[in-house]
């Protein structure tokens, strides 16, 4: 079975940007929520839902906020060992050290440039779901 991927991300853009990085390592299990309640409920609202490998998480998302996602992530103890990365335009460092209190696996500044952006996804794609066990 394809390790499936969660990707919590608002900006079409950057979905779009993530879903052709994942693309070129083969990665097709990708499920999409556009904030953080649709994440939540993607994670949370069906008992038997299979959970994701990896969640790639932007901070800045509407309705209810990264942190409180990643905060919900790592306290359920169905949920609290999924690798969590956070995908943030932020370089603040409170927001930094607010994810890794909270539990965040990886925090990876969004590229401006689409070539870098692409390239750190796929990194990211390789080594949580390839490299690291």
């Amino acid at each position: 079975m394809a390790k499936r991927i969660l990707l919590v991300e608002d900006d079409p853009d950057d979905v779009e940007l993530a879903l052709m990085a994942l693309r070129r390592l083969d990665i097709d299990a990708v499920d999409v929520a556009r904030d953080g309640v649709e994440a939540l409920s993607m994670l949370f609202d069906h008992e038997d839902a299979e959970l994701p490998a990896l969640i790639l998480l932007d901070l800045k998302l509407p309705r209810i906020g990264g942190l409180q996602v990643l905060e919900r992530i790592k306290r359920d103890p169905r949920s609290q060992k999924i690798p969590v990365v956070i995908l943030s335009s932020s370089g603040e460092e409170r927001d930094i050290d607010a994810s890794y209190r909270l539990g965040a696996n990886s925090y990876i500044r969004k590229q401006v440039d689409f070539e870098e952006h692409a390239a750190a996804m796929r990194q990211v794609g390789n080594y949580w779901l390839s490299l690291n066990e």
